[in-house]
């Protein structure tokens, strides 16, 4: 990910330039370095060109859609995506998911709030982004790197692990910010990696939805109501996690659906 002298940098695709400018504003408070494009074709371009840890995408522009403009973004860049749209259709949302994004943010939306999620998001930025060191990697008192066993609830200190092991070769590295399978490469969104990062570190306990939706979510919407869409949501990443994965609900060999509770990740 491109990072500057002056911070990391963001890409705001957006046809409205009331909208787009104000989240130029909102990022660049946040400590990014902002480009703006005005459609779908220029943001492709634009986050080619300067490979954007964080990328705002409007759904309706003329041209490509935000949809179609997610799905070319997600052909060559691992950036976090940040849907803006005006549909309130769950549907929509799902769709959004199902293209690319990381997250979903509905018009009208609060400035301070989006604030929140984008420096949430930075911070969960893996090392090598900007060539700094990740808190994961080097904080006091974290497991040390092949150690797949999760933190002890409550035990000050620790922090999630470097690397995690799962069953058949599947090998997450958070410093890396990579997934393979018997040496494969695996290429996940930011919120994918997240949610198995999450299910390996926590294994072999098992994780409820609602659970997994407040850990995704950044610090200040925490204790925001979780609603049946939350949920759902954390059911299409399950679903775009498992293809990527190669895995099956019904066969799984990396996550196992737990009836009425939630997900396991199975250990090798």
């Amino acid at each position: 990910m491109s990072e500057t002298s002056d911070g990391p940098t963001a890409v705001v695709i957006d046809d409205d330039p009331d909208v787009r400018d104000l989240l130029v504003q909102v990022l660049s408070s946040a400590g990014f370095v902002v480009i703006a494009a005005e459609n779908g074709y220029e943001g492709v371009e634009a986050v080619r060109a300067h490979d954007p840890a964080l990328t705002t995408l409007d759904v309706n522009m003329p041209g490509i859609d935000g949809f179609e403009t997610a799905r070319r973004i997600r052909e060559y860049s691992n950036t976090y995506i940040m849907l803006i749209t005006a549909l309130t259709d769950e549907a929509d949302a799902v769709l959004g998911f199902s293209v690319g994004a990381d997250d979903v943010v509905t018009k009208p939306f609060r400035a301070r709030e989006l604030r929140a999620r984008v420096l949430a998001a930075q911070r969960r930025r893996p090392q090598g982004d900007d060539g700094g060191p990740s808190d994961e990697a080097e904080s006091v008192g974290a497991a040390p790197a092949g150690d797949s066993r999760p933190a002890p609830a409550g035990e000050p200190g620790r922090h999630p692990v470097t690397v995690l092991r799962g069953a058949a070769g599947l090998l997450v590295n958070r410093a890396t910010h990579s997934v393979t399978i018997d040496d494969t490469v695996v290429a996940l969104t930011r919120t994918e990696f997240e949610l198995l990062a999450i299910l390996l570190q926590a294994a072999p306990e098992v994780r409820s939805k609602v659970e997994l939706v407040a850990l995704l979510r950044p610090p200040a919407a925490t204790s925001a109501h979780i609603a049946d869409s939350d949920e759902r949501t954390v059911e299409t990443h399950m679903t775009n996690l498992r293809r990527k994965l190669g895995d099956s609900a019904a066969e799984p060999r990396f996550i196992e659906t737990v009836r009425a509770v939630g997900y396991r990740a199975l250990l090798p």
